[in-house]
């Protein structure tokens, strides 16, 4: 008896829980697995160009680890699934069980689908070590801080990783191939799963020991750059959890799963909030703290083409149109930037990141942006405010960071790059400061403070 083995969010084929149910099934039955991608139209016109040209990418990694048989089909999966199974006389399809609010809808209704042939969905394991929903506190209720949440992940633990099953039986269906890439301007990082293991294994040998003091220096590179492999499955974190359990032991190690702790406890929040793609989960300031219109439209330009005359702020929207990725740190500090200088909503800054981000994943950018903005579960308050240059001369103290993305403050050596403004000889080709950050940070104290009293 055939069973499928439905791709989503795990291009891998290590460590892979739904694999080694679909491949125990069939070969109890003498029968064959078949790989199926489905190409959602739903997200794929979602996604920006970047995601896409390196889903692409990841899916001919994936073909080619398979030896030519995935099974690419494009369509809507509530039907395409169900006519692949039957096609395949299979007796289940099996999955990696969706946690966001489309996937976990999507897979109800395919589930129902395939129900009413007889065929069962199968979800075996999660893209998380601790699976979202799993966790409550000693009340029954959702975490809202993170700290608790976190030692009740660690408490709780995880699986060890799955073994990669031998010589499975790969079933052979007409499919479509994997998609066009398109194209796009983004340089992007080396795709699919032999890729991953290897950045990954760079990491653990050359950076992980000076990962708690140097996680925070963008200059550096210091970083495990994997985002984008667990966004897409390519890696499973509870690999990287049990790499670090057998690493030399010692705070970067701790620092580490945090921040994959991190990764979960949004995934958490969104699973209990699903709304939260949109929707403030707090409400910091009045609707007329906010610029709307043209206004908006311009400061989202304006710092989106990383042209607002702040350094560090403009090297980091640089980065992300060259490569698609931006360090953490940045990160925060240019949303702030948006958000607390600019007075954008949230949600058009989460929006661009979207489109621009390889790995661009709904949890962690949606959380993440209310994280900054005050408005999220255990956010930073949002009265605290990024200062742009503090954090530029702290983090990127001789300026390598701003000189490598941007290239008219080339010629301004050490820290004095992230204070162009103050030199005899400022470049005539990068634009002065769009505002203050003394007033605007004033400004958004004061909203802030007004309706707190409201």
């Amino acid at each position: 008896m055939t069973t499928v083995l439905w791709f989503r969010r795990d291009l891998r084929l290590s460590d892979h829980p739904a694999l080694v149910a679909a491949v125990d099934e069939a070969r109890a039955a003498g029968g064959e697995v078949v790989a199926l991608f489905v190409v959602d139209p739903a997200l794929w016109r979602g996604s920006g160009t970047p995601r896409l040209a390196y889903l692409a990418r990841s899916l001919r990694a994936l073909d080619e680890a398979l030896g030519g048989r995935l099974v690419v089909r494009r369509g809507d999966p509530r039907s395409v699934v169900p006519r692949v199974a039957q096609e395949a006389e299979a007796s289940a399809v099996h999955v990696t069980a969706a946690t966001e609010p489309y996937g976990r809808r999507r897979d109800a209704e395919v589930a129902d689908a395939l129900g009413r042939a007889g065929r069962p969905l199968v979800g075996t394991g999660s893209p998380y070590a601790v699976a979202p929903g799993r966790l409550r506190t000693r009340g029954g209720t959702p975490f809202q801080v993170f700290t608790p949440f976190r030692s009740a992940w660690l408490d709780h633990g995880w699986h060890t990783p799955a073994p990669r099953p031998r010589s499975v039986p790969w079933a052979s269906l007409p499919s479509d191939g994997p998609p066009e890439e398109p194209s796009t301007d983004v340089r992007l990082p080396p795709a699919g799963e032999a890729a991953a293991r290897h950045r990954w294994s760079e990491f653990l040998a050359d950076d992980l020991a000076r990962y708690r003091t140097e996680r925070d220096r963008p200059d550096l590179d210091t970083t495990s750059s994997v985002s984008v492999h667990l966004k897409y499955g390519e890696l499973h974190p509870r690999t990287l959890l049990a790499d670090l359990a057998a690493a030399p032991s010692g705070d970067s190690v701790a620092t580490y799963r945090s921040e994959l702790a991190w990764r979960e406890f949004h995934a958490d929040v969104l699973w209990h909030h699903p709304d939260a793609t949109r929707r403030s989960l707090r409400t910091v300031v009045g609707e007329d703290a906010w610029v709307d219109g043209a206004a908006e439209q311009q400061a989202l330009d304006t710092w989106a083409a990383g042209r607002t005359g702040y350094p560090l702020v403009d090297a980091g929207m640089r980065q992300l149109r060259a490569v698609g990725w931006m360090h953490n740190r940045v990160r925060m500090v240019v949303a702030s930037f948006l958000v607390k200088d600019l007075h954008v909503r949230w949600q058009r800054g989460a929006d661009h990141f979207m489109a621009w981000l390889v790995d661009g994943d709904v949890p962690q950018n949606q959380l993440n942006w209310q994280w900054v903005a005050g408005t999220g579960r255990d956010a930073s308050p949002y009265f605290r405010v990024f200062n742009p240059v503090s954090q530029g001369e702290r983090f990127d103290p001789d300026g390598t960071y701003v000189r490598r993305w941007v290239p008219e403050l080339r010629g301004i050596p050490g820290a004095a790059v992230h204070r162009p403004w103050e030199l005899l000889d400022a470049p005539d080709d990068y634009p002065a400061p769009v505002v203050d950050h003394a007033a605007e940070r004033r400004a958004t104290l004061e909203a802030f403070e007004a309706h707190r009293r409201a």
